[in-house]
């Protein structure tokens, strides 16, 4: 009973229930969606990836591939921190692996890229091949 009598009482206007002090910087922002700013997110990112070069679009596609094998659960992609060394290191041999497929190197740097947006995807719900239509 005096639990509910408390949360009738009004408040000082510097006070608002739950929270004490001012907003967070982000929260202030009109554009601010909370959970849901993530999905959209992630859903920007895949649809402007449609729009790779051709040649860019297949490397990925080939990445996204070879990326299946290391998505497990207890995967170092899924680590807090994913050791910086241990993906690049995945980067050069799937560099290579691309060289000897192709012909040509893709170029290590273009490969880390792409490697590491497709981490990010799937770090954060992505689905590989799935298509957005904006």
């Amino acid at each position: 009973m005096e639990f509910h009598s408390k949360l009738l009482q009004p408040l000082p206007e510097n006070k608002v229930r739950g929270w004490n002090g001012p907003l967070p910087f982000y929260m202030a922002y009109p554009d601010y969606y909370g959970a849901n700013r993530e999905a959209n997110l992630l859903q920007d990112l895949e649809y402007l990836q449609q729009m790779y070069p051709n040649d860019v679009k297949r490397y990925q596609k080939r990445i996204a591939e070879m990326l299946d094998k290391a998505d497990y659960e207890g995967s170092m992609i899924y680590d807090e921190y994913p050791d910086k060394y241990s993906l690049q290191a995945l980067a050069g041999s799937i560099c290579k692996v691309l060289e000897k497929e192709e012909g040509t190197s893709p170029g290590e740097e273009m490969v880390i890229i792409l490697l590491f947006n497709e981490v990010y995807k799937r770090r954060h719900g992505g689905h590989r091949g799935k298509i957005y239509i904006i």
